[in-house]
């Protein structure tokens, strides 16, 4: 029986969409602030926000996959003790 961790791997289409779909979303916001009518240092704000968003939204979907792959990792670990306790028990009965 195997208790690793299985990794469902996402197919090249979805990738590609994935990817593909963040480069357009860049592409128009940097082409958004770029053609507001304002001056220079308020397209120079909004560009900071619009990177700073995409970084922390980067940092914010790390931090949540690590602690769900934590979880499953502390969870496969209660579980192999268990199994262990299981068999220690019915071998001394």
């Amino acid at each position: 029986m195997d208790k690793g961790i299985r990794v469902e791997a996402d197919s090249a289409g979805w990738r590609f969409f994935v990817r593909t779909s963040f480069a357009l979303a860049m592409i128009a916001v940097a082409l958004g602030i770029y053609f507001l009518p304002v001056d220079l240092w308020t397209r120079g704000y909004m560009a900071m926000g619009a990177l700073y968003l995409v970084v922390s939204s980067f940092t914010l979907a790390k931090t949540v996959r690590d602690e769900h792959e934590s979880e499953q990792f502390i969870n496969q670990v209660r579980e192999a003790k268990s199994d262990k306790l299981l068999r220690d028990f019915e071998m001394k009965s």
